[in-house]
């Protein structure tokens, strides 16, 4: 299991989310994700502290990061700055905009049926949503989170150097990214 991000500015209580560009969705029914390991049809979530991994477009490349108790001194100072309770999300430039205007949704699940598996939650079973959110203008929500979101010209380039660091990460989308130089 790897650990959990440090919390942020206006982080409220536990819940289950699923974010999405689509604001139509009245059940969640169990698929298989292309992208894991796992073979079973599921329902994935992803807790408070963790949803803000996804307030980007769907396929906007990222690259997130923060510091836990394993984390060098000398890679807190090169990627956070210093500061080991900081959450930095970096995105291509050309990114900004779309984060900007892009309608981006969060729906909240019910618990219940819901299991942990790693930084997500999994249920088995069909979910409707108890809420939906707007996100609104993702940048300006990072910024009110106290989430450091930084742009990389060469996002890929940059993510080889995070996941041989100390720190924890996650990348998300990362086949979107521009192929460097």
């Amino acid at each position: 299991m790897t650990g959990a991000a440090p919390p942020y500015r206006g982080e409220s209580g536990h819940a289950l989310w699923h974010v999405s560009e689509d604001d139509s969705i009245r059940r969640f029914e169990p698929h298989r994700a292309p992208t894991s390991a796992l073979v079973e049809e599921l329902v994935w979530a992803v807790d408070t502290r963790h949803v803000p991994l996804y307030w980007f477009p769907r396929d906007c490349p990222r690259a997130t990061f923060w510091a836990v108790p394993a984390t060098t001194d000398d890679d807190v100072e090169r990627f956070l700055g210093g500061e080991r309770s900081r959450r930095v999300h970096v995105v291509e430039p050309d990114w900004l905009e779309r984060m900007r205007t892009q309608r981006v949704v969060a729906y909240r699940l019910p618990e219940e049926t819901f299991e942990r598996c790693d930084r997500f939650w999994i249920s088995r079973d069909g979910a409707e949503p108890l809420e939906l959110v707007e996100l609104g203008d993702l940048v300006e929500r990072h910024e009110r989170a106290g989430i450091e979101l930084r742009t990389e010209p060469e996002l890929l380039r940059f993510w080889d150097e995070v996941v041989t660091s100390t720190l924890d990460f996650s990348g998300i989308r990362l086949r979107n990214a521009r192929m460097p130089a």
